[in-house]
């Protein structure tokens, strides 16, 4: 058992500038009037089932104040002949992030926290934090005191130092030995096992995927006092009338959950079931604040229509304006050069919990997109972006693994067109 949920907390460990991006109220107006091309995405959506990167897609578009697209193509399950559909629930992993983040801003605009403060200040085992310093000369790990306290804008923008699953550094091996994603534990314990892994480098000095969205979760728990499933669905879920997404789908809704599909030899591989069910968070303790919901298209899509209102949609006011400029603000310092995979997500920074589009389209490999727009993955490759240039949101679903960024790419291109630029960056 216990090797299955570090597979899974592995699994969940996907790879999903230097100035500020511009604020929203301030973006640039397009410098082309973007109209969307319902053909050219149908097409787009039928090409990846056809190429075999995907079983099924589907994806809806607002513009404007209103829907502008939605389409299927493929299978939400193939060994039923179950087609997708657009009450298809999907597993949307990492589009759980910023749903956690949404969460905490709402206790930082109560003033429950100051984001320059020590993350120690509310969860007490991060007070000594240690940094993995490699092995000595017979071999056993060294570690050093961390040179200043983990704050809580580095768990915010992937800069505490955490690790997020296996890889070449003894705190690496220290992450997988402390298992702090396992299954059968709630967050608060989740958060107490991480504070005993070194961290991979000093606070505040590269941008590194990680854990730290969890311990947002963990935060949000601490500091309203609430299960963190239960605040979720009070503050943000019920307000939006997010009424389909969940950490745990109840079983009426599991004849509508999509497959999941791996790729092996190149050929995708429908997964049995039950490991569909297994993600779900069925009969398990921990609610993860990086991973684990599952959604609908329009559920998420209300998620993404309130961010690009600046925070309210149909009456319900989630965030104030100025809280979510803040989030797809780049966050990163021009000193923070260390930044993993990031570029490979094109010129983009990073918000709080979001990727930030700082500069048009570099190369014509890379996806189109505007100046302005924030957004986020998941490791079945699903996608979502916010676009206030255009006005526009896109989500994206797709049940393949691992992660594949040509979906993205394709998906993009027929939206925007393979030649968009958008309007200037900075």
């Amino acid at each position: 058992m216990r090797g299955k949920r570090l597979a899974l907390a592995m699994m969940v460990a996907w790879a999903g500038s230097a100035t500020i991006a511009l604020p929203l109220q301030a973006q640039t107006a397009p410098a082309e009037t973007l109209r969307i091309d319902a053909k050219r995405i149908d097409a787009a959506l039928a090409a990846m089932v056809a190429d075999g990167r995907a079983a099924g897609t589907s994806a809806l578009i607002w513009q404007d104040g209103r829907e502008v697209y939605f389409g299927t193509a493929g299978m939400a399950d193939r060994a039923a002949q179950r087609p997708m559909r657009r009450d298809t629930i999907a597993q949307i992993y990492s589009m759980t992030k910023p749903v956690t983040g949404v969460a905490l801003m709402q206790l930082w605009e109560q003033g429950k926290f100051r984001l320059d403060d020590p993350l120690a200040k509310y969860l007490p085992e991060y007070a000594a934090m240690r940094v993995d310093a490699g092995r000595d000369a017979a071999g056993r790990p060294r570690t050093v005191p961390a040179e200043r306290p983990i704050s809580v804008r580095d768990i915010l923008r992937h800069t505490a130092g955490f690790a997020y699953g296996a890889g070449p550094t003894p705190a690496h091996d220290a992450y997988v030995a402390a298992d702090p994603l396992a299954l059968d534990i709630p967050l608060a314990e989740a958060s107490k096992r991480l504070a005993g892994v070194p961290l991979l480098y000093q606070p505040g000095t590269q941008w590194e995927y990680s854990i730290a969205v969890d311990v947002q979760a963990a935060l949000v728990e601490k500091l309203s006092g609430q299960p963190f499933a239960d605040y979720v669905r009070t503050h943000i879920f019920g307000p939006l009338g997010m009424t389909e997404t969940a950490w745990r789908q109840p079983d009426a809704r599991l004849p509508r959950l999509a497959a999941m599909n791996v790729k092996k030899d190149g050929k995708l591989v429908q997964q049995p079931a039950a490991e569909a069910q297994t993600l779900n968070f069925k009969d398990h303790a921990l609610t993860p604040g990086g991973f684990g919901l599952a959604s609908t298209l329009d559920d998420y899509s209300r998620f993404a229509r309130m961010l690009l209102n600046k925070g309210e949609l149909d009456g319900a006011r989630i965030l104030r304006p100025s809280t979510v400029e803040l989030m797809a603000t780049d966050q990163l310092d021009p000193a923070i050069t260390a930044r993993a995979w990031l570029p490979s997500k094109g010129a983009v920074g990073f918000g709080f919990d979001f990727a930030v589009r700082k500069s048009p389209p570099q190369t014509a490999e890379e996806n189109r997109g505007a100046v302005g727009e924030f957004f986020w993955d998941g490791m079945a490759s699903t996608l979502f972006w916010v676009d206030p240039a255009n006005k526009l949101t896109a989500v994206f679903f797709v049940q393949t693994i691992p992660y594949d960024g040509t979906l993205h790419r394709d998906f993009r291109a027929a939206v925007y067109g393979p030649d968009y630029r958008g309007p200037p960056g900075d």
